[in-house]
């Protein structure tokens, strides 16, 4: 099954399966929901996930798995080895967002934290990251109770840094892998601005391909009354910030898809006072391998171009940030896990996502080793409740989903009884669509 192949689904089996698993859910929502508030109470940034790991790492503990902590920094992973059977991943991603939380909920985040360049931020789970980590402790919980339905190896990932696009690859430089065995198919799931209850599947490009570079600009300072005397970085800047708008409108074919956001432009200290440099922060989002590295060679060329046109005193530096693939699903295990979930939740609950977004993940990279690919399947489920959605403005689903707070919007939230419940099924059901 290394290739993804999908085998023949029994439905009805899966379905009995999945009921002996799920038949501990209604009893355990409770202590689900108090654990996801106390973990969006307490949003760690990334890299800084110590407590949000010790309670994953005591939670898989109790449930009888073998765990380990500090993989790749702050990462938990559980084994549990239930006979022979297929080796299925599951991951999920522990980190939250330097946001200031305006959701107005009793149990909003006032969490302040040193990012990484000392400064105080307010910390927030601004991307549902609570959702995903409650939902792995849920499952995890509920498959071991039930060992009987089910054989095979599961290895729960627990994710740091996915906001940085850094945990995945730190999880694997500490030889994931290799220290807990090579899985068949890895398997994961984010929660959106959906209706809860509802879960989305898409073969192939899921999620953009992204890049952030940070660009430094040398020029030599000065008087603001003496402009001749200097060579100004910020009008330096501004032609590269005007510039590169041209790169998506005029070199890109109009079919493909690619973004450029300068996100950053730092400059001086004095409106008097030229300065000697300055500093652009730039991501680039793309589906297309070939489309990014066009992308990537037409910024670099513009950069230095400018700064030899103004006679910058040395060329710019040009440094990668964070990096991370296009979230591609394999088609097999897309159709294999869909029709898992529409035995389960029947099919109005099944939605095909219609198009790929251009948000990031860097889940792909657990996709990605040197001894060959592993299959992938990645979806999104709703976090949306009811009364959210007749309170979001809007005639039809997809004018409200378009209207509701978005991933990292200080007001997104979850609506934790339904999300939780169809959170922990669908990541269940996945699971046992392999597990034999």
């Amino acid at each position: 099954m290394t290739d993804g192949t999908p085998l023949d689904l029994d439905e009805q089996a899966l379905r009995r399966r999945a009921g002996e698993v799920l038949a501990g859910l209604d009893g355990a929502m409770g202590g689900l929901h108090d654990t996801y508030v106390d973990l969006h109470r307490h949003p760690e940034l990334s890299g800084q996930e110590v407590r949000t790991a010790g309670v994953v790492a005591e939670r898989l503990r109790g449930a009888g798995y073998d765990v380990t902590t500090g993989v790749g920094g702050t990462g938990v992973v559980g084994v549990l080895r239930n006979g022979d059977g297929p080796v299925v991943a599951l991951r999920a991603d522990m980190d939250a967002l330097p946001v200031r939380e305006q959701t107005g909920l009793p149990y909003a985040s006032d969490v302040v934290a040193k990012d990484p360049l000392g400064r105080d931020v307010p910390v927030m789970h601004a991307c549902g990251h609570d959702a995903h980590t409650t939902c792995m402790i849920g499952t995890a919980d509920l498959l071991a109770a039930a060992r009987d339905a089910w054989s095979g190896t599961i290895l729960w990932l627990a994710q740091p840094a996915e906001e940085t696009l850094s945990g995945a690859r730190a999880m694997l430089d500490d030889g994931l892998y290799d220290r807990f065995g090579r899985p068949d198919v890895v398997l994961g799931q984010h929660v959106g601005p959906f209706p809860a209850g509802v879960v989305f599947h898409r073969p192939g490009p899921m999620m953009a391909a992204t890049m952030s570079l940070d660009v430094v600009i040398h020029g030599r300072g000065g008087h603001g009354s003496r402009p001749e005397s200097t060579i100004d970085p910020v009008v330096v800047g501004a032609y590269i910030v005007t510039r590169l708008q041209t790169i998506v409108s005029r070199e890109i074919e109009p079919l493909e898809a690619a973004v450029v956001t300068v996100g950053e432009f730092h400059a001086g200290t004095k409106s008097n006072v030229i300065p000697d440099e300055a500093r652009l922060a730039i991501n680039i989002r793309s589906f297309d391998d070939r489309v990014q590295d066009h992308v990537i060679e037409a910024i670099e060329r513009i950069v230095n171009a400018e700064a030899t046109a103004a006679r910058c005193p040395q060329p710019p530096d040009i440094t990668v940030e964070y990096r991370g693939p296009v979230t591609s699903n394999h088609a097999p295990v897309v159709e294999r896990v869909r029709a898992a979930h529409q035995a389960w939740f029947g099919e109005p609950r099944v939605w095909e996502m219609p198009k790929p977004v251009m948000g990031s993940e860097d889940f792909g990279l657990l996709g990605h080793t040197p001894s060959g690919p592993i299959p992938t399947g990645f979806w999104f489920w709703g976090g949306a409740g009811e009364a959210q959605l007749a309170a979001t403005p809007g005639e039809s689903v997809a004018e409200k989903i378009a209207n509701l707070p978005s991933n990292h919007h200080p007001g997104f939230m979850v609506d934790p009884e339904p999300t939780l419940r169809s959170g922990v099924e669908a990541l269940t059901v996945g699971a046992l669509a392999y597990l034999t």
